[in-house]
């Protein structure tokens, strides 16, 4: 309406003025069309240039480029010439008119019109296929081709003789690691569950260990043989000789690799075999190295055998010879051997596979750098200097590119454009070299030397710099660039595409983010400029500057795990949408995770799962068509997954073993995240049957505070958040609070400067996987388990009447916001539907079992008090708050009480960041409350309260301050849940 009426008032302007020249309309219409301009839109301020009348009876309008910023669709473009001709007076309104912005008709800007020239991909065999993938993602990015990388990276600073980050310790983190955080475990995962291969230039795996099995190394690999079919000496290729590298050294260069020829009779099979013992139970990334020779395969099948069985893939050799090419991830055993086979059976005979390295794991840095000599000849007072090479010593995963590139067995042209002298600008120039690269001698690059894969797109995750002294947010950025003198790529495709690509995924990432979370999030523009990452690619490009990492409200946000989701999710979809719009396809948006997931036992050994498909509201096609529902028996890994089309599966189970299960929803958009993990076991001993209610579904930033515009900051003392799975970004505690300290230098960066202690480890989140450590304790207690979601409790899709022992999971929850708290709050330990399902459980006679961090805290002092929630842990459970924040030892001791059992119970839980378990910095002190309620623990340096035991004439209840699976030992908790489960049937049996 505001709009409206500003259009409305220029039009009676216009009338009064009568006839005029097309020089006095000039600021009406530069006032009219700045109108257009969205409210969120931070793109400073519309101009116009030029209004002109030319010849063919034409007025052409030119405005700034901040006008071409502007989200241009048919409706805005229609509304824009409208606008115009609406205030011109009656003497130009006959004229042709042409509205310009960024060199382009403004027509040309909208970023899937159907008369543009489409940069078009065909490929029929990907380089790397699953070979029984359980869907087909036919309306995802099924063959697709992405280069993807995340920004900057640790890296050899030359003039200060040290390896260091490119960018400030800042707010907790540092841009070199915070960007991965939104690719390694969201995007990337995204892109290839739509069907996509994701190459990256910095290393995916985060596990320290690296193993290398090769052809040159007899203790690593073997071969097969059948008959006169023999493997043979095939040229030169990897070999790894030494523990670092220096200069240019190529490891690719270092050795041989082997070849055959192919067939199709199983009786000629042959294959390849690497082995390796893995050092430490874990999952690890496996890589496969091979060479692209005359004749090359296109359909090479490996097998790699890990602890859930096997996987296979057909690699496609005609393309990608020479590097590390990645397989996928993979749960594998301590101390067993890892293998990884190369058959020589496909599709067609006579064409020629080769074999020669695998890689397992992510592993340290082995590149050694050291003060260039020509710094040295221009500098003679450093000759005195005696310089070493040193590695970084750091894992390889916060490297920046132009390490792993060497590593990874690419030429020295393309990770060191500046031929050794600064690292620097070789990292941020490599990519868009790495790239090239790539493409080079395939359908999108056929006249460059290269790596023959018909890259799509090539993305550049970047956050920006920046700060305000209040909450006003930065937003995000898309950089693009059309070019100058070339301004086409493969078959004369204008290289504005680029453009629509960058429109495609900004609009839906300000949009998602606006519908979410945060309706004030600032869309900043769309940049056409020369950047190098995005003008040196030629495929379309864009470089998102998401928020800004140095911005105290941008990072409320920026350090959740759940933004982070959403962030990703919309990038895969503008990418989505992009890639089938050029290729002429309608596209599938692959669903979220499934909720609601509930076990139970329906018969001596059979068992039903079922859950509840999510629906998007950001999406209309992402909707589910079926299911996949992954096992695990043991302590084993997932298998390769059974496909249903219903929300309901039944199974059959052996006795004395715990299954765990988790579901994924697919479409021909491709595979959704997994849902929470759920365990049972039907013990053959069985005392009786526990129920597990899994409560903890909390992912979140730390906690974080303001004092107006004086001080602000993040708390991890007292919460550090909950990552998603693990956190690959957290540096250390900040400890500049003061928002006036201004940034000085990287060592020295003012507001929000953060310790670096933390910024080598990988620190424990939510693995969403508790109900199988608690479902193990109950086991050995001597009692059968299922388990369930707590929203499956909450809404009566599951009976715990049923139960006459429950153990609810609630670990860290606890109501949560995330940045001002728009979008309201979330996590809450009982909400009204559980306290109200829990109450009928007890008052039926049903013993309840709770532990968590902030059983008391959530009720008692988190925002608002809860009154309700209070008289329920009073009166239901029996306990009360006293403190927050009770200990920091991570220590408990038993207190004297009436349960004897839990009289020798000393033991520690993780109380700081950690790879093996997420850390409780702040667990409850709760005391016990009415009659039949005592103190069971207590904390060790402290003696505050830490647990109760409720014995009452119906039920019994034990409430622990802190979550039961953080406690270190596991023996401690087997003693602990006999210890529980033993008093509930004791005094069940007294009753």
């Amino acid at each position: 309406m505001k709009e409206k009426r500003y259009i409305f008032l220029l039009i009676l302007i216009a009338v009064l003025l009568g006839p005029t020249h097309a020089r006095n309309l000039e600021p009406t219409v530069e006032q009219a069309l700045a109108s257009l301009k969205p409210q969120h839109l931070g793109i400073g301020e519309i101009k116009l240039k030029s209004l002109s009348q030319q010849k063919g009876n034409r007025l052409v309008i030119v405005m700034n480029d901040e006008f071409s910023y502007l989200p241009f669709r048919e409706e805005l473009v229609k509304r824009a010439y409208n606008t115009v001709r609406s205030i011109l007076p009656k003497n130009l309104r006959h004229k042709k008119l042409a509205i310009y912005a960024g060199g382009y008709e403004i027509s040309r800007l909208i970023p899937f019109a159907e008369n543009h020239k489409r940069f078009a991909v065909k490929c029929h065999r990907p380089i790397v296929e699953p070979v029984n993938r359980l869907y087909t993602p036919d309306r995802g990015l099924l063959n697709r081709h992405i280069a993807l990388w995340q920004s900057h990276g640790f890296y050899f600073e030359q003039s200060l003789d040290r390896w260091e980050w490119q960018r400030a310790r800042i707010f907790q983190t540092v841009e070199d690691l915070y960007t991965q955080s939104y690719v390694m475990p969201f995007l990337t995962p995204m892109l290839e569950q739509a069907g996509a291969y994701v190459f990256s230039p910095r290393e995916r795996d985060t596990n320290g260990h690296e193993l290398i099995a090769d052809n040159d190394n007899p203790a690593t690999y073997r071969e097969t043989s059948a008959g006169k079919e023999r493997w043979k000496e095939g040229g030169i290729g990897f070999a790894h000789r030494q523990q670092v590298y220096t200069d240019f050294q190529n490891p690719f260069t270092d050795g041989s690799f082997r070849q055959t020829h192919t067939t199709t009779d199983p009786h000629k099979e042959i294959r390849a075999c690497w082995h390796a013992t893995i050092p430490e139970g874990g999952r690890y990334a496996v890589y496969v190295a091979y060479h692209t020779v005359k004749n090359s395969t296109d359909d090479a099948l490996y097998t790699v055998y890990h602890k859930g069985g096997k996987s296979q893939f057909h690699v496609n050799q005609t393309m990608g010879g020479g590097i590390w090419i990645y397989l996928g991830h993979f749960d594998f055993e301590g101390g067993r051997e890892a293998r990884i086979e190369l058959s020589n059976l496909a599709r067609k005979k006579g064409r020629t596979v080769t074999a020669d390295a695998v890689k397992i794991g992510g592993g340290y840095g082995n590149i050694a750098r050291r003060v260039n000599p020509s710094r040295i000849e221009s500098n003679p007072t450093l000759a005195a200097i005696d310089y070493t090479d040193q590695s970084s010593g750091y894992p390889r995963f916060t490297e920046a590119a132009r390490y792993w590139l060497q590593w990874a067995g690419f030429p020295a042209s393309v990770y060191s454009p500046t031929q050794g002298e600064n690292d620097y600008v070789d990292d941020y120039k490599c990519r868009g070299e790495w790239v090239n690269y790539l493409a080079g001698g395939s359908s999108v690059l056929p006249d460059s030397t290269g790596l023959n894969v018909p890259i799509d797109l090539a993305f550049a995750f970047h956050s920006d710099a920046g700060t305000t002294l209040n909450d006003s947010i930065i937003g995000s950025l898309g950089i693009y660039f059309t070019g100058k003198e070339r301004k086409v790529y493969i078959h004369d495709v204008p290289r504005q595409v680029s453009r629509y690509l960058t429109d495609a995924v900004l609009s839906q990432v300000t949009d998602d983010i606006r519908r979410t979370y945060e309706p004030q999030w600032s869309r900043r523009g769309m940049w056409n400029k020369s950047y190098f990452e995005a003008r040196v690619p030629e495929v379309p490009t864009m470089l998102l500057e998401l928020l800004s990492h140095q911005n105290f409200a941008d990072m409320r946000y920026g350090l959740d795990p759940r933004f982070r989701f959403v962030v990703a999710r919309a990038v895969y979809k503008g990418i989505l949408k992009f890639i089938a719009a050029q290729n002429g396809y309608d596209y599938t948006v692959q669903p979220l995770p499934v909720s609601h997931l509930r076990t139970e036992f329906t018969g001596a050994n059979q068992i039903r799962l079922a859950w509840r498909a999510v629906t998007d509201s950001l999406e209309p096609t992402a909707t589910p068509d079926r299911y996949i529902v992954y096992t695990r028996v043991g302590n084993g890994a997932f298998d390769a997954g059974t496909l249903v089309s219903d929300t309901t599966c039944t199974l059959t189970i052996r006795p004395d073993s715990i299954y765990s299960f988790c579901v994924t929803a697919v479409n021909r958009g491709g595979e959704s995240f997994p849902s929470e993990t759920l365990s049972l076991c039907r013990a053959s001993n069985e005392k009786e049957v526990v129920l597990v209610i899994n409560g903890f579904d909390r992912i979140s930033g730390p906690d974080s505070f303001e004092v107006d515009t004086i001080t602000a900051g993040f708390d991890t003392r007292k919460d550090f958040g909950v990552p998603y799975l693990c956190d690959i970004n957290y540096i250390g505690e900040q400890y500049e609070f003061r928002r006036h300290i201004p940034w000085r230098d990287d060592d020295d960066p003012g507001f929000g400067a953060s310790r670096a202690d933390y910024e080598t480890q990988v620190i424990a989140g939510n693995t969403f996987d508790y109900p199988y450590l608690h479902g193990r304790s109950i086991v050995r207690a001597g009692y059968s388990f299922v388990s369930t979601s707590d929203e499956a409790v909450a809404e009566q899709l599951v009976d715990p009447s049923r139960y006459r022992m429950a153990d609810l999971i609630l670990g860290k929850e606890k109501q949560v916001t995330m940045g001002r708290g728009t979008s309201g709050y979330a996590f809450k330990t009982f909400d009204r539907p559980l306290r109200e399902a829990i109450t009928r459980y007890c008052n039926g006679g049903g013993n309840l079992f709770v532990s968590g961090a902030y059983v008391g805290t959530d009720l008692w002092d988190n925002h608002e008090a809860d009154t309700l929630g209070q008289q329920f842990a009073n009166q239901v459970l029996h306990y009360t708050w006293r403190t927050g924040q009770a200990s920091v030892s991570g220590r408990v001791k038993p207190a004297a009480s009436p349960f004897a059992r839990f009289g020798k119970l000393d033991f520690e839980y993780y109380h700081t960041p950690n790879a093996q378990c997420y850390a409780v910095e702040s667990p409850d002190g709760i005391e016990p409350f009415g009659k039949g309620s005592y103190t069971i623990q207590r904390y060790g340096e402290n003696n505050i309260s830490a647990g109760i035991f409720y014995r009452g004439d119906t039920y019994s209840t034990c409430v622990l301050g802190y979550p039961f699976e953080t406690i270190k030992s596991e023996v401690q908790r087997d003693a602990l849940m006999n210890a529980i489960l033993s008093t509930f049937n004791e005094n069940s049996n007294d009753r």
